[in-house]
């Protein structure tokens, strides 16, 4: 579907007086841009002789940005298929998917402050931004999704789960942004 296609006809699709994709589509492409943002960071680091004694955590953050972005962007597909099944389980747990994955892309962020090529820095802040971002999108999606299902025990467990990831992810953001602000400003 859209993973294969041109960013130009998911951008017209989104546009289009079609139903998907929609916003929890656009929500996990966000988020993988956030982490190819992540990828790119790291790989302009590797090799510079300043963070070699990084490296191997490097190369872990890196395996996991990229095992993120592919997840991401498998969502933005998923996403649309699901609503376009009316499934309403699937369209409930690809938006929790693309929160619980934004929790874990955004814990990347921080240790690249003092870890990576300072001057892409802000492409950190970028990427926290987008988390976010594509975080709290995808927690509308689910909202929505758990209006429609009649389980109110499961409706709790997933709003305490996010709700939680939520602060945590509002705060490394926060904290990553003001890190990063004080390096930029000097």
């Amino acid at each position: 579907m859209y993973k294969d296609s041109t960013l130009k006809k998911y951008l017209d699709d989104l546009a289009a007086r079609i139903p998907a994709p929609g916003g929890g589509s656009a929500a996990a492409l966000t988020a993988a841009t956030a982490s190819a943002l992540i990828s790119m960071v790291i790989n302009f680091t590797l090799g510079k002789p300043k963070y070699e004694k990084y490296g191997a955590q490097l190369k872990i953050a890196l395996s996991r940005s990229e095992g993120l972005r592919k997840e991401f962007l498998e969502l933005v597909d998923l996403d649309v298929v699901a609503y376009r099944s009316k499934n309403l389980r699937d369209a409930l747990n690809i938006p929790f998917m693309v929160c619980r994955l934004c929790y874990e892309a955004i814990r990347l962020c921080p240790p690249l402050i003092e870890k990576s090529n300072r001057n892409l820095i802000s492409d950190v802040a970028v990427a926290a931004v987008f988390l976010e971002s594509a975080f709290a999108a995808a927690y509308f999606n689910v909202e929505i999704n758990l209006k429609c299902l009649d389980d109110q025990d499961l409706a709790v467990k997933i709003r305490k789960e996010l709700d939680q990831k939520e602060k945590r992810v509002i705060r490394i953001r926060s904290k990553t942004e003001e890190k990063i602000g004080a390096i930029i400003r000097g």
